[in-house]
This record gives C-alpha cells, structure tokens and sequence, in this order.
C-alpha cells in the first residue's frame, strides 16, 4: 500500500491524533507519552504524519526557521515504527518537509539539525552533504559553532559538547529521532563511535548536521509537481 503523508501546523492536531502518536512511540520504546507530546506540540510549529491505510507509521514534530539568517530544518523528534519499511516511510516523510522547505527558502541552501542517538538515525542525513559529525573528519570551528547554535535551539546549549558533538541528557525523556531499520544492514556502522559515550539512562544524545543544496529541494518541488 502507499505511504500517505501530510503536514500542518501542530496547533491543529486533535486528541485523537496525539492519542495515536502516543501509542505509536510506546510500541517502539521511545518514551515519547501523552504529555511529552503534548508539550511538543507547544514546542514546535509543524507536524508531519505518515499513514498506511488507517495506520499511524511515523511522525514528526519541527519547524522552518531562520538560525541567525541560516535558513534550517530543525527536527524536534521523530518516530518511525519498526519495520523493514521504515527507510522508506522516512523518506516520504523528509520529501514532505523538503517540498514545505522549498516554499518557505526558495533558492537557498537548507540546514537540517537533529538530535542522534544511535548510527541508525544517519539514515536522515543521508542524502546531504557536509554532514558533521562524520567519520575521519575534524569539524571546523564554523561546524562546531553551528552545533552550539542547534545545542542553544534544543535548549541544552549548556550540556553541549562541542568536540564530541555530545548533547548530555538530564535523565528525562527528550526530544531526538527514534529510527531503527534493520534493514540497513550495517550502512551506517562506521558512525557508531559517535554513540560510545552516550549514557542512555541519561537520555544522552549526538547534535548532528547537514545541508540539503537548492537545487535538491528544487528536485522535490518539481517531482511534486509532475
């Protein structure tokens, strides 16, 4: 069956819909309960969903902003359930944000932040460029600023190490993308020891970057249309 996905504001979610993102996020262990989300949808401006059939497969809490004039995607959390379709649910749902960004940045590069917390999650930066942190790469002093400045967006600008990329956790559930698609088969294992110093019952996790090119987001907006 198809992936339908669709965006709005999160101040439009119902009940009902919460209700489902719930329970969605407890089959996969993320944490993510009724209040989080609730607070979420005060946190962020736009909610993306994926449905197949009548059922919930994904969502995602973000907003398009302005980082000191930086056009950028700043994902708050995202859950996907498990599956060996979860790669491409998560590329349905990125395709809707990047046709929303190409709306609101026409001709500009795009910045897209995340928070990591396990390789899996690369699978959203995938088809970026300059990703940071990335294997055999000593981030520039401009790539660890922009990490500060994401760390300052999350609210943790102060727990944020700017060499590791580490982002400490306060031992409660935050945001972050829970991602899991075993059907990877190990593509991105070269990015795990980003995640060796993470303290998972502190709810530690990566900041990591990428930029999405103009002219890829004019790629979407054209298939959109076609």
């Amino acid at each position: 069956m198809p992936i339908d996905v669709s965006t709005k504001d999160c101040t439009a979610l119902g009940d009902a819909e919460l209700a489902a993102m719930a329970d969605l996020a407890e089959k996969g262990g993320s944490g993510f309960d009724l209040g989080f989300l609730s607070k979420q949808q005060e946190d962020w401006v736009l909610v993306t969903d994926a449905h197949i059939g009548d059922e919930l497969v994904g969502f995602a809490f973000y907003t398009l902003e302005r980082i000191g004039g930086t056009p950028a995607i700043v994902m708050g959390i995202l859950t996907i359930r498990d599956g060996e379709d979860g790669s491409e649910i998560l590329k349905s749902m990125l395709q809707d944000q990047y046709r929303k960004a190409v709306l609101a940045f026409p001709d500009e590069d795009v910045l897209i932040g995340c928070r990591l917390i396990s390789s899996h999650g690369y699978a959203l930066l995938d088809s970026l460029i300059d990703v940071v942190p990335r294997p055999g790469y000593k981030p520039t002093g401009e790539e660890r600023a922009w990490a500060r400045r994401l760390a300052k967006r999350f609210g943790a600008e102060h727990r944020l190490d700017d060499r590791t990329f580490v982002l400490a956790g306060t031992g409660r559930v935050d945001g972050y993308i829970d991602f899991t698609d075993l059907s990877l088969n190990g593509k991105f294992d070269e990015f795990a020891k980003f995640f060796e110093p993470l303290d998972a019952a502190r709810f530690d996790c990566v900041c990591a970057f990428g930029w999405v090119m103009a002219e890829d987001l004019a790629l979407v907006a054209r298939v959109e249309e076609d």
